[in-house]
């Protein structure tokens, strides 16, 4: 199936996102706990989606999501944040967000979000 980038600043989370991925049959390739760091696993990886929260210690969301957009305008983003207001998900979107979940999620909605957005159903 595809290869994934995890990037989330809470352990837990990676953890959760990491379980629903692989169990939907995707393969995840690295996770990163700030936007610097998703930068460079992405660089290193080049990663089919990769998930990313929006508030994140260090770099965050946004900037990670320019950097890698700048990097590769084909990349495939997928905003999964606590930030749920819909200026911050228009924001995501302009920059180059793929997808946008809100948090709490369930895992379908992880699984539905990645194959959509391989699918090129992003609009």
């Amino acid at each position: 199936m595809a290869t994934v980038l995890i990037a989330d600043d809470a352990s837990f989370m990676r953890n959760s996102l990491k379980y629903v991925v692989e169990h939907a049959g995707h393969t995840v390739v690295g996770t990163a706990k700030e936007g610097q760091e998703a930068l460079e696993l992405y660089r290193k990886y080049k990663p089919d989606v990769v998930t990313l929260d929006l508030l994140m210690t260090g770099k965050d969301g946004f900037w990670a999501l320019k950097e890698i957009t700048k990097a590769d305008p084909k990349a495939k983003v997928i905003m999964v944040t606590a930030v749920g207001n819909e200026d911050k998900q228009e924001e995501a979107h302009e920059i180059g967000a793929a997808g946008y979940i809100r948090k709490p999620f369930k895992p379908t909605e992880i699984a539905n979000e990645i194959n959509k957005v391989l699918d090129g159903n992003n609009g």
